[in-house]
């Protein structure tokens, strides 16, 4: 018993630190789209997070592109360095393998980010994951 509890415990503490991508965005001109990372949706889970690690990490817009499988996009948590209260934004939209979500605003114009947090459903249980991309402009 004690050893089925610590290798649930195991796998707890692995999936979880799986989920987390620490990116350091890179300089570019204002106004054009930067990559910020790449997270796999799998079917086990229902939620990622991409921790978004200075210095170049003030932005306004938000978008996501997918490949590898369809993904059901039912919000993102948006948090920031300022450490108030996390945006929420409703997103309730399915995006198709290969396709691209609309763009999203931030509250408040260019925002420093701290984390984006992804809830979603992995449409792709038998095409295996999704990978979801995001990007941030200036």
């Amino acid at each position: 018993m004690k050893q089925l509890i610590i290798l649930t415990l195991c796998f707890f503490f692995v999936t979880n630190a799986s989920a987390q991508k620490v990116v350091k965005p890179k300089s570019g001109p204002t106004g054009s789209w930067r990559y910020l990372g790449t997270t796999s949706a799998k079917s086990s889970n229902d939620h990622d997070v991409i921790v978004v690690a200075g210095p170049y990490d003030f932005f306004r817009k938000l978008k996501f592109k997918v490949v590898d499988s369809d993904i059901e996009m039912r919000y993102i948590l948006v948090r920031y360095d300022d450490g108030g209260a996390p945006e929420r934004i409703e997103t309730a939209f399915n995006i198709p393998q290969g396709a691209e979500s609309r763009v999203l605003e931030l509250k408040g114009g260019k925002r420093k980010l701290k984390s984006v947090e992804f809830w979603y459903r992995d449409k792709g249980l038998f095409n295996g994951k999704a990978d979801v991309m995001l990007y941030g402009i200036k």
